[in-house]
């Protein structure tokens, strides 16, 4: 099984940094996701939540609020102005969940686009 490197960084530091198996992103046209060996591409992200399936296949969430991402074969590197990770082995969940919906109301994207992220943040927390 084929692996890339994923790094999501914020202003406060790097909060993501591993191998993973794919990724799937809130993109500004809409998501879209990224295996190893993905075309070179940069790209605007937009509100929503990043979801990741590490190596070991356990899935990780991420909310953001906004930023890029840059995609090459062997490296997806995510820079965003805010995150909040929503699942994970280390998350206050509650925790998470609430500060997730606070960071995606305060973006600066459509009402439509908040609403579907908040939507998505409510439905990882239930499936937990």
């Amino acid at each position: 099984m084929e692996l890339m490197k994923l790094e999501i960084v914020t202003p406060n530091g790097v909060i993501f940094d591993n191998d993973v198996r794919q990724v799937t992103l809130p993109g500004s046209e809409g998501e879209f996701g990224v295996l190893p060996k993905h075309a070179t591409l940069v790209s605007l992200l937009d509100t929503g939540v990043i979801d990741i399936v590490k190596a070991d296949g356990k899935e990780v969430a991420v909310a953001i609020n906004s930023g890029y991402v840059k995609v090459d074969e062997e490296k997806t590197t995510c820079i965003v102005d805010g995150a909040v990770a929503l699942s994970g082995e280390d998350t206050d969940l509650a925790k998470a969940l609430n500060e997730a919906k606070e960071l995606l109301k305060k973006a600066e994207s459509s009402n439509t686009v908040i609403a579907a992220a908040v939507s998505k943040v409510e439905q990882i927390g239930k499936s937990l």
